[in-house]
């Protein structure tokens, strides 16, 4: 257990811990190293996108415990500190930044959901004692669907929940995306926070099927068929339609 023991050496005052950038392993770096091992000889299984057996559900498990999700808190004891050093911040209250000139021309600005997001529906609460919660998603029918059977809860602990409207989400790009187009701005996306969530593909997707809509309405089903995951990024998209279909209905998709 590798990981419990640089958890437990992180606990020490002689522990210095030399983090690699991006450790936040997404799909597409974690299919990246992959490759990588498997070209160097280590016959590791390919991570499975989709999986339909208990074989290939068991591996997706497996590599869910080296992603960034897993191994950063255990080496973070927590989220990161990202705390100024005291010097640097007496450096910086001595001498300020003086902001420039902004001129009252700029149409530059900051957008943001009104509904439908995390912080709308956002609900915390403490348990009194120890308990295990589960996940669900209740559709409008009444259907429900156990997305986690079971997260354990510590006596005093804090649980925060929250959820995201697809429909509110996709409004919200649909609008900014045509408010930039017509003030001949640049759009630019900010997701992410403090560390990288699972969430956040998710949403970087939604923006990509969003901006790229003409194609997605066109070509939805095949994009599925061939697993061009937005989600990814728009990079694998059109690495999956370059690499999966037939050169000329390539070409046709791409144009």
């Amino acid at each position: 257990d590798n990981l419990g023991y640089l958890g437990e050496l992180c606990k020490t005052p002689e522990a210095n811990v030399v983090k690699l950038p991006n450790i936040s392993a997404s799909i597409p770096q974690l299919d990246a190293c992959i490759a990588e091992l498997r070209s160097k000889g280590y016959n590791v299984p390919l991570y499975p996108h989709e999986p339909s057996t208990d074989e290939e559900r068991d591996i997706q498990a497996k590599y869910a415990t080296v992603l960034g999700s897993a191994v950063n808190p255990v080496l973070r004891e927590g989220n990161s500190d990202r705390r100024v050093a005291p010097p640097v911040k007496a450096y910086a209250q001595k001498n300020p930044h003086k902001m420039g000139i902004w001129s009252k021309a700029s149409r530059t600005h900051v957008s943001h959901m009104e509904r439908g997001d995390f912080y709308g529906s956002e609900q915390s609460t403490t348990v009194k004692d120890a308990t295990s919660v589960r996940i669900e998603h209740v559709s409008p029918d009444g259907k429900v669907t156990v997305l986690k059977e079971s997260v354990p809860l510590q006596a005093g602990e804090v649980i925060d929940a929250a959820t995201m409207s697809i429909k509110d989400l996709v409004d919200f790009y649909e609008r900014e995306i045509t408010d930039a187009k017509d003030s001949e701005i640049l759009l630019s996306l900010h997701l992410k926070a403090t560390m990288m969530k699972v969430s956040d593909p998710i949403l970087f997707g939604q923006c990509v099927r969003t901006y790229f809509k003409a194609a997605f309405d066109k070509h939805g089903a095949l994009f599925e068929e061939i697993g061009a995951n937005p989600n990814n990024g728009l990079g694998a998209v059109i690495a999956a339609v370059e690499n999966k279909l037939p050169a000329d209905k390539a070409k046709e998709v791409l144009a």
